[in-house]
Formats: structure tokens, sequence, C-alpha cells
């Protein structure tokens, strides 16, 4: 909870890029407060950065449908369904829960435009910084520092969910400028690697108060980790960044000096994790704020919303709010996985069966019986002030110390790592490493945060189309027709998005549509 963005006391005239389109946002100056006379100090530029940071917590795109990138990838994924109210509530979403997206789904634009949103903030800021005139070294390196790990941050979203995406290293001036051809992969991951490498140096080591929820060396070190173990998983590739080559050894360096040195550790308790007292802790080395500080009432532009839209999405449709306040039911979780995680101690902290919901639920479209339990509408999350569904306060884990170990433990083949994530939950030790344990330990501690469906395509299409092609499995509580629960994978696709169409179209062709669709 509590948002580290500082609000903004003047109305800055700001074109910002929001893909390769025709949507430029221009916020009308008043006075003569403009990007001309504005932008001028340390403070002033500061607030480039914040604005930057804010697309993080954005989970649209503007003008576009809710797309927050941990829901979508969960139905992308075998672990959770579309859900919603029904059948036309949930049917963009549906579309993409059984690989049958077409070119114009909406929900794939909007991941599209808010990370170029965000990475066109990012070049922004690093644009004003570059024209400060008198700024400290220490401040330059800071900021500097944080746009790129945001623009690294924002590309690596595009790159894993479209793989063939232009890399934008500046901000456009108008439409003709931002429209450019795909990098190759090699490309993109170079630069997000470029990006990552030098804010590992600029960056500080911790933050506090207020600026907690800003980036830090270690959790660039971290990010360096994820995007690694994908480029190298789907392409068998390493990176290389300045000159450096950064391959498995170099990366599990980095990881295990965010483990010896960073001072980040396992919160005792998982049950904590995802509780509020477990916001901003000692196991959160990267985390997205939310708040109900300032409210919001009114519907509409929701991508500036302040709490989190996905555990709003995520939450039970609750008649009564003994336990849960009414969420809209959507990512309905996979009977799949509540399978999968029998007799693990972590599956009634990760799945939230209906049973455990006070009141009567209202069932669903794709109704399940589970919901997610880390990202909910439980009453805790409840904001305080403004529209009920606006509001929800739960911050959103990027990169837990948990999935810090374990990566280092897939880099070095380490079971101690493994096993240091399995003691913290009472379970015994494994005697050796495997790469089945370790994808195993991923999906039980890891569940419904988002990285199951890339864990799946890194360890190859034959694994992914194994696991996302779900057919005949049916829990006690499903209520529709077992075909609205059949799932099949489309290979075709090698796991990625569609360029959307409507982009293609805006370039005039310069963007070329991806395989297999």
């Amino acid at each position: 909870m509590g948002k580290i963005y500082k609000v903004l006391t003047l109305t800055i005239a700001l074109t910002t890029f929001t893909g390769c389109g025709d949507d430029f946002l221009e916020i009308t100056p008043q006075g003569s407060i403009n990007t001309e006379s504005f932008y001028k100090t340390e403070e002033e530029v500061e607030q480039a950065l914040f604005a930057t940071y804010d697309v993080l917590g954005h989970q649209k795109g503007v003008g576009l449908p809710y797309a927050p990138v941990i829901l979508i990838s969960d139905m992308l994924s075998d672990d959770a369904y579309a859900g919603g109210q029904d059948a036309g509530d949930g049917f963009d979403e549906n579309e993409l829960n059984t690989f049958n997206i077409p070119t114009g789904n909406q929900i794939v634009r909007s991941l599209w435009k808010r990370n170029y949103w965000g990475i066109y903030r990012a070049n922004f800021t690093l644009e004003k910084l570059g024209e400060l005139e008198n700024a400290s070294a220490a401040f330059s390196t800071r900021i500097e520092a944080e746009a790129k790990f945001l623009r690294a941050y924002f590309h690596f979203e595009l790159v894993s969910l479209f793989e063939n995406v232009p890399v934008m290293t500046f901000a456009p001036k108008g439409i003709e400028a931002s429209i450019i051809a795909q990098s190759t992969p090699t490309e993109t991951y170079n630069q997000i690697a470029s990006d990552l490498i030098d804010a590992i140096a600029g960056l500080p080591t911790s933050v506090t108060g207020s600026d907690l929820g800003r980036a830090t060396t270690w959790a660039a070190k971290s990010l360096l980790g994820r995007v690694f173990l994908f480029r190298d998983g789907v392409y068998n590739q390493n990176m290389e960044a300045n000159g450096t080559t950064i391959d498995a050894a170099y990366v599990l360096a980095e990881l295990e000096d965010v483990i010896n040195n960073s001072g980040h550790d396992l919160l005792p308790d998982y049950a904590t994790v995802f509780s509020n007292a477990g916001e901003f802790s000692v196991e959160s080395v990267f985390e997205i704020s939310y708040s109900d500080n300032p409210p919001r009432w009114e519907w509409g532009n929701e991508e500036r919303v302040e709490g989190n839209l996905a555990a709003q999405m995520m939450g039970p449709r609750a008649l009564q709010e003994n336990t849960h306040y009414r969420g809209w039911a959507f990512g309905t979780v996979s009977h799949k996985l509540y399978q999968d995680m029998t007799g693990d101690p972590r599956r009634d902290l990760t799945i939230l069966h209906e049973s455990n919901i006070g009141g009567t639920v209202n069932k669903t479209f794709q109704h399940t019986g589970y919901y997610s339990n880390k990202y909910s509408t439980d009453l805790e999350a409840k904001g305080t002030s403004g529209q009920l569904e606006h509001n929800n306060t739960t911050n959103e884990r990027i990169i837990r110390f948990s999935d810090v170990l374990l990566m280092a433990a897939e880099l070095g083949q380490n079971v101690n790592y493994i096993n240091r994530v399995r003691q913290r939950v009472g379970l015994g030790d494994l005697a050796s490493y495997t790469e089945n344990s370790l994808f195993n330990e991923r999906r039980m501690e890891l569940s419904l945060e988002g990285l199951r469906y890339f864990d799946l395509l890194r360890q190859g299409i034959t694994v992914a189309e194994a696991e996302l092609t779900v057919q005949g499995v049916r829990g006690p509580e499903y209520i529709d027709d077992q075909a609205l629960y059949d799932v099949t994978f489309n290979p075709a696709t090698k796991g990625f998005l569609p360029i959307p169409q409507d982009e293609i179209d805006l370039s005039n062709g310069v963007l070329i549509q991806n395989e297999g669709y």
C-alpha cells in the first residue's frame, strides 16, 4: 500500500507515445507551463521519472480493455481460466485462454500500448535529464539508472509476450517518428541487458520511506536473471551488453550477490507474504505499489486508477462482505493446479476455495470454485474511500527473494537453494538437483504470480503444448459444459501473441505479423 509517486501540482503539456499508432495524449497546459519551459530543475525531471514509474501500475492501455499482465499471463497458462460474469464479459479474455486469438483482440493491443507508453516516458525522462543544466552527479546517475531499469522492464514485457517488437531508445516527436521496424529478438534482448547493466551500476542498494517501490541494484540484478532465463530457455542464446557477454555464469554471480549481500531474505511465514504486513518486506526485491490515496471515484480512464485492478478482477463475486467484498471473478483457478498442489502446505495460501468465502458467491462464467488467494478482494485490501472497485490496496510482488533463490538454483543446479525455499514451509530437503524438482518447486512457490506461462515456454514448445493443452479435466465445483474448460495450445504461434492488427495498419505495413496468425 502507498504510492511512491509524487503528485504533480502543475499541469504539464506532455505528448505521450502510446505505441506505433495515432494515439497521442496531449494535456492542455495552464499558463505558460509546457515541455519547453518545464523540466528545468532536478525536481521537475524527477517528476518525469515518477510519471514513468506510474505506468507500472497501469493495467490497461488508454481507451482499451483491462489487461493486467499478471492476470492475462495466468489465463494463458494452465493455472486459470478467463472467467468473468458471463461469456460476453470474458469474451476477449477467453480468446486468450483458449489460444484462439484474433489479431484484432483488444486486450492484446492494450498490453502493447501500455508498455510503449512506459517506454516513451522512460525515454522522455532520459532526454530531459540530458538537457538539464547543473544537475548533480549523484542525481544524474540515479535518475538515468532508474529510467533505464524501467525501459528494460517494459521492453522485456513486450518481447516475452510478442517476440518481435520495435526497440525504442528515443522519445519520438510525432507519429512518423514513432513508426519504426521491429527489432530482432537478439537486438531487443541485448538492449534490455545493456540497460540493466547500466542500471545496476547506478542504482542505490536500498530505499526507505517515500522511496519504497523505486528500483535498487538488487532489483536490476534479479530482473537480469529473469530476462536471461527466458532468453536462454526459448532461444538457447546468451546476451551482449556493452561488449560484455551475459551468460549463465555472469548472471549466476549477480543472483548470488543478491542472495549473499542484499539483506533480502525469506519471511519466516509464507502466510505473511501476500498480507499487508508482507508489503515491502525483506522478501520483496521489487514491488509495484497500489493505494486508495488519492481515492478514485469516477469511471473512465481506469489506467490512472491508483488501486489494483488485477486484484479486483480476480476477486470472487461475494454477495456479502464477510471475508471478501465483491470482485469480478476473472481468472478462475483451474482444478489442474489444485490437484497438482495436493499435499503442499502452500496450496490453501495460494488458492481460495469457495467454501472459505464467507456468505454466498455468485457462480459465474467458467466457475471452478477456486480463486486466487494471493491477489483478491479480501477485506484487508478494501480501500477506505472512493469507488469500491478502483481502490484495492494490494501491492503486486514482482520479484520475491524466493524467486531469486530458485533462479540461482536453476543456473547453478544447486539443490541447497531449493531446499531453503522448501524449509520455509516445513518440507523436507531434496537429496539432489533435477530440472523437474526445480520447476515443480517454482510451481508450488510462485503459482498465480504471472510466471507459470513463461516458465513453460522456456522449457520448450513440446513441454508447453503438453501442459497447456488440457482436455477433460473437471473439478467438483465446475458448472458449465466441459467444452468451456477444454483448451488446446496452438504451437504454430510459439506461444507469442499476435502483433495488434490496428498497429500494423497504422504503421502502413512497417510492422509484420507474427508466425501462426
